[in-house]
């Protein structure tokens, strides 16, 4: 540890790489021209190595170039970690990976409420649609939508959707509210593309017994977000899930068509490394998130 030399000399040096004079370095850190040249020759001296290469402008000599990169990397996360440290102010922060589209329709709805009741944890939300992987990224915890195939994992279940179709009610008053599934044939239908773990409308239209060998479908969607907010326009129907569309139901802005039980396959799991379930913020959030899990599924009927 000999050769660690004080913090502001690092910074000096920091400071210097980002400029073509000492001068100019000098006036960024509110020091003398002479100050800093001092500071960073110490700093030669302390580490035996020539770390620039002087004359009308600075350039860094091969040394100062290996290191100069790993110097501003210490006060960039330095500087990060404060903050970090300075907004929590006392809480803990626990860091959730999850779906865009169930974070947007799902969880972010029903955060305040974890907030009033443990306002000792921060949340941090981060979204991704790939498989979770605990190793290349800062998550502590994740809900997945699968099959509750996790190796490796302490997976717990959360909830299973329904499926059904929706249609805001421009588009029902246009077309006409159809009496009988079969009807929807001859209104425009929207499809999220890929996403193989959610059924189409083949699949719904075989569950309540109707040959689909004419479907018309209208556009299809790369997010479930787009196909949501088509039908909120009117554009056509939508086979929605139950959690993805709570509050446009709620508020009458879509209206849920055929009261026909169709259980997602896939569902909603609580995941996290093992081992650190039993970490006590993590058992918070898991007990809310399983209670308020438990509260939806009674509703997706």
């Amino acid at each position: 540890m000999r050769d660690l030399p004080p913090t502001a000399t690092l910074r000096a040096f920091e400071v210097a790489t980002r400029h073509p004079t000492f001068t100019a370095a000098a006036e960024e850190l509110c020091i003398t021209q002479s100050a800093i040249s001092h500071q960073l020759k110490n700093l030669e001296e302390i580490w035996g190595l020539p770390l620039f290469q002087r004359g009308k402008t600075l350039s860094l000599t091969p040394a100062g170039a290996a290191l100069a990169p790993l110097v501003r990397e210490f006060f960039s996360k330095l500087e990060t970690t404060l903050a970090d440290l300075r907004e929590q102010k006392g809480r803990v922060r626990l860091r959730v990976n999850t779906t865009y589209s169930f974070a947007l329709k799902w969880l972010l709805p029903r955060l305040p409420g974890l907030a009033r009741l443990h306002p000792e944890i921060l949340v941090t939300l981060e979204s991704t649609d790939q498989a979770i992987n605990f190793a290349s990224t800062d998550a502590d915890v994740a809900i997945r939508f699968g099959h509750g195939n996790y190796p490796a994992l302490h997976t717990e279940f959360m909830f299973r959707e329904q499926l059904f179709p929706v249609a805001s009610p421009a588009l029902l008053q246009r077309f006409g509210t159809p009496d009988e599934p079969a009807e929807l044939l001859r209104y425009p239908l929207l499809t999220r593309d890929g996403a193989n773990l959610v059924p189409k409308w083949d699949a719904w239209f075989k569950q309540v017994g109707v040959n689909t060998d004419v479907l018309h479908e209208n556009v299809r969607f790369a997010d479930t977000n787009m196909t949501i907010e088509a039908a909120l326009l009117g554009q056509g129907i939508a086979l929605a899930r139950s959690g993805h569309v709570e509050k446009e139901i709620a508020d009458g802005s879509l209206v849920r068509l055929f009261d026909v039980p169709f259980p997602s396959p896939a569902a909603y799991y609580f995941v996290c490394p093992q081992g650190i379930e039993t970490q006590p913020h993590i058992v918070t959030f898991r007990s809310w998130l399983l209670a308020e899990s438990q509260q939806a599924q009674l509703n997706y009927r």
